[in-house]
Parts: structure tokens; C-alpha cells; sequence
């Protein structure tokens, strides 16, 4: 039998907008256009935002949200364990955040992920100087 706290952790789709005036870094809330971008339902991606920030915050504490912690977090936030997952997956396969020794952390994968692309992009598709990007 298979558990939903068990699926796999994959890539996902983020939508990339093509207009500068839509860039994540003109909007008045970055961080919750970003997630706006990673789910489709609004309320899905308020509770995203919150669980990053959560995570951030307690990981600057010292005190990392542990995996175990999962049913705290579903009576916080109000949803269903495979809700839960299905958000955390989501964030896990987007690179934003890692599961290391059982403990939810930020993690600097997407980031990385998003300059490799760029930089492809800027050389190899565009042929410009990489020094320029």
C-alpha cells in the first residue's frame, strides 16, 4: 500500500511570464507571486507561502520544522494530510525547499536550477557573452 506522504517528489511547472511589467521582483508581494505562479488555487498558494515562511523562520531559529510535524501543520492550516503532501510536494520538486534528516529547510536548488537555465539561454540559444548576463 502505498501513503500519500510517500509520493514521490518531482519536477513541477512554474509559470514564466513573458511581459516585464508581470516580473516577480515589480510586484508588491514577490514571494506570494511566486507562489501564485507555482499553484493554481489562490488558497493553496497563501498556505504555500505561509509554510515557507514558517519553515524560514523556525530554520533562522535553529529549530527546523521536523517532517514528523506534518499533523500540526494540517490543524494549522485547516487541510487534509494529502492536501498537505500535495502542496509539499509541489515545493519539494520546485526545488524551494529540501527534507534533510527528517527537517524541512530552504534550499538554494531552485535558485540554482533558474541561473543554469538563464545562463544557457544567454549563451548557447543567444550566443551572447557570458560575461554580460
Amino acid at each position: 500500500m502505498t501513503f500519500v506522504k510517500d509520493a514521490p517528489r518531482t519536477a513541477t511547472t512554474i509559470l514564466v511570464r513573458s511581459s516585464s511589467s508581470n516580473r516577480i521582483s515589480r510586484s508588491r508581494d514577490p514571494f506570494y507571486e511566486l507562489m501564485r505562479r507555482l499553484f493554481q488555487e489562490e488558497s493553496t498558494a497563501m498556505r504555500a507561502h505561509k509554510f515557507l515562511i514558517l519553515i524560514e523562520e523556525r530554520q533562522k531559529a535553529g529549530d527546523p520544522i521536523k517532517v514528523s510535524e506534518w499533523e500540526e501543520i494540517i490543524k494549522e492550516f485547516g487541510i487534509g494530510r494529502s492536501s498537505f503532501y500535495a502542496m509539499r510536494n509541489k515545493l519539494l520538486g520546485a526545488g524551494l525547499i529540501t527534507s534533510v534528516n527528517k527537517e524541512y529547510k530552504l534550499s538554494e536548488l531552485f535558485s540554482l536550477d533558474l541561473v543554469d537555465m538563464a545562463r544557457w539561454w544567454w549563451t548557447a540559444v543567444m550566443e551572447n557573452d557570458p560575461e554580460k548576463l
